[in-house]
């Protein structure tokens, strides 16, 4: 049975994109990585360098979408590619950042992913098992960051955590009758 849409859940450095490019390569198709980091200082910058590098012995082609997320899913997604988005997470900060409307974009790209047209893999950060942030900012990135996870595993035909390195199912797609 063919999986049309993953969600791949974590925390940091729980191994969750290396699984995720797991995901993506055993379908057999292109591979396209969605970037959704921006570099903001030198250590996003060598992050994401050292991303670029895990990747380079493979055939990946990279689209940078820190903030049109939905529109790369609509562009990416075929019947002869699969697309990695990683990672949710960073591009909510991103949409917080630039003052967007998050509940509006999020539904925009919900749309994309139920209209895609080939696989699409998708990485983010589970951020509630924490203690209550201490500020306003810190305290609506983890409801948004809740919320979107939530919405995407609702429409995800399978979701898989990772804790270091392990990964367990939460959801797999149900077998026909």
């Amino acid at each position: 049975m063919t999986v049309r849409l993953s969600l791949v859940l974590g925390g940091a450095r729980s191994g969750k994109s290396r699984f995720a490019e797991g995901l993506a390569a055993v379908h057999g198709l292109d591979l396209v990585y969605v970037a959704t980091a921006e570099a903001y200082d030198d250590e996003m910058r060598d992050r994401i360098a050292r991303h670029r590098a895990d990747r380079a012995d493979r055939d990946w082609r990279t689209v940078d979408a820190p903030l049109a997320l939905a529109e790369a899913v609509a562009a990416e997604a075929g019947p002869d590619r699969v697309v990695l988005v990683d990672c949710l997470t960073l591009w909510l900060s991103n949409m917080m950042l630039a003052d967007l409307d998050v509940e509006h974009e999020a539904g925009r790209l919900l749309s994309a992913l139920a209209a895609a047209r080939g696989p699409v893999v998708l990485v983010s950060n589970e951020v509630g098992y924490g203690v209550v942030p201490e500020n306003a900012l810190a305290r609506a990135f983890r409801d948004h960051q809740g919320r979107l996870n939530q919405r995407v595993a609702a429409i995800a035909d399978r979701v898989t955590l990772v804790a270091a390195g392990l990964p367990l199912d939460l959801k797999l797609p149900k077998e026909p009758l």
